[in-house]
């Protein structure tokens, strides 16, 4: 029974409406781009099915992997087609995750932050059903619930004043701690695992470790009966961290009993190690006789150990009236065969050390002090580990000059002949070339050009994504005729007026 699994708390991602960016999107590149918007149909397609495959992902690695292929390619949609002083007028429409309420918002923020969202509700999924029972399958949960985690606290951090109650920095926060809950309680799981054969220091390892999980999660009840998150919250979450809180607590007095009971009382060579642990095991020491006597006495050691049990007990008692309350969870079979099982294996430990003869009257057993070996991380999502290759890279135009942010002055047809030095200009950089410098007096002075401007064609062919050597081939190959050169300059920079 000890290898039975107490179920997670996953989330469900949010669901999000169909949306139709042809006619924005053309219409915006006609107006800001100054090309026709038709001829860009192909990848605005491309970019509405994967928005749409983005909605239903695999709940697994692949996944994953799209979620964050949509989010990045978000970052250059916006870059080139949100302008922060104009709206496309697109709403982005998103549900609750965890009630359904609709909520929408023009801004591209909404769209970034409810994808980031869904990364971290799907890496709950697949921590919530990783097979614990095996380490693989524990280390797998306990990445995947840290990655949960760091996802919420990105968008924490990051994004503000969303439409939506689950995203808002309160409901944020207690997912964040609720995670790592989670991950502790996988820690927990994995020292039982690996702690085949237990001695008295292994017992107090593991009474530390439920007591860490016990603080984790009593941590995440506070943040969940908090003003702006409690009446949000479902019950049946409030419940079952209550009564994960109540059985961790019970666990570290029922493994503090047991080192107590069932390992022998420490030999003059042992004991030095094991005063050191116990000197740090307890929230305050217990009352009694010294260390000393009470680890190498087994009277000494019986008494205390009973009073953990007493309270182990109570505290097994106290996670089963709770989770009487709640109808869904009463429903877990597996969570009431733990909480059963934990609860009888307490009463028969009991059973076993209570002697008829007992006059004293059983203590009050101080509280374990919590401590891990393994800390949970917030782990923030890795956007780089997805590649992903720019949409619209063959236009409008390059990303790093051409974006929505910039404002240009209207396209220059600039006719180019000849001189004694050439054409009377240097170029700069690639995609699109840059005007470097004007010589004074020369060709490219007497017809306009100036310092800054960029080549976007040269006789009619487009040169926004050519690079630098095939701008001065084609400067090269021009006849007696000259060259017709297409140049545009960015508004606030040096140009005409």
């Amino acid at each position: 029974s000890e290898s039975i699994s107490v179920p997670m708390i996953p989330l469900g991602l949010k669901e999000t409406k169909e949306l139709d960016l042809l006619l924005p999107l053309e219409d915006f590149i006609s107006e800001h781009y100054g090309e026709e918007g038709t001829l860009f149909e192909k990848e605005i397609k491309e970019f509405m099915e994967l928005r749409q495959a983005m909605r239903t992902p695999s709940r697994n690695e692949a996944g994953l992997e799209l979620l964050m292929e949509y989010y990045n390619q978000l970052y250059f949609l916006d870059s080139r087609f949100f302008p922060p002083s104009k709206s496309l007028g697109v709403f982005f429409h998103w549900y609750d995750s965890l009630t359904g309420v609709p909520s929408h918002q023009r801004a591209l923020a909404f769209e970034k932050g409810s994808v980031l969202f869904n990364i971290g509700a799907l890496h709950t999924q697949i921590g919530a059903r990783q097979d614990r029972a095996t380490l693989p399958g524990l280390n797998q949960a306990i990445d995947a619930f840290q990655k949960a985690a760091g996802a919420f606290n990105y968008l924490k951090e990051n994004f503000s004043n969303a439409p939506s109650l689950d995203m808002s920095a309160a409901s944020l926060t207690m997912l964040v701690q609720l995670m790592l809950a989670q991950v502790q309680e996988c820690v927990f799981e994995k020292v039982t695992l690996l702690r085949a054969q237990k001695d008295f220091l292994t017992w107090l390892q593991l009474a530390q470790e439920a007591a860490r999980v016990e603080d984790a999660y009593s941590l995440v009840h506070q943040t969940m009966t908090q003003a702006h998150v409690k009446d949000y919250v479902p019950f049946s979450w409030t419940t079952m961290v209550q009564v994960k809180s109540e059985h961790f607590k019970a666990l570290s007095h029922y493994f503090s009993a047991t080192a107590l009971c069932d390992c022998p009382a420490a030999s003059d060579a042992e004991l030095p190690e094991h005063e050191k642990a116990f000197i740090q095991f307890h929230i305050t020491m217990p009352e009694g006789p010294s260390l000393r006597v009470l680890l190498q006495d087994p009277e000494e050691r019986r008494k205390l150990g009973k009073a953990h049990l007493k309270k182990a007990i109570m505290k097994h008692e106290e996670a089963m009236r709770i989770h009487g309350l709640c109808k869904i969870l009463r429903k877990m079979d597996i969570l009431q065969e733990v909480l059963s099982f934990a609860h009888k294996r307490s009463l028969s430990k009991y059973s076993e050390i209570d002697h008829e003869e007992d006059f004293f009257e059983t203590g009050d057993a101080p509280d374990i002090l919590p401590k891990t070996h393994q800390k949970p991380e917030i782990k923030p999502p890795n956007f780089s580990q997805v590649k992903v290759t720019d949409l619209f890279h063959r236009g409008p135009s390059p990303l790093s000059v051409f974006s929505a942010k910039n404002k240009w002055y209207p396209v220059r047809r600039v006719h180019l002949r000849r001189g004694e030095n050439g054409f009377g200009f240097t170029l700069r950089g690639d995609s699109p070339v840059l005007i470097a410098g004007v010589i004074p007096g020369g060709c490219a002075a007497e017809a306009g050009l100036k310092e800054g401007d960029y080549i976007i064609s040269v006789n009619g062919k487009d040169c926004k994504w050519s690079k630098h050597a095939e701008v001065v081939q084609l400067l090269k190959s021009t006849g007696e005729e000259g060259v017709e050169i297409g140049v545009i300059t960015l508004q606030g920079s040096e140009g005409p007026r």
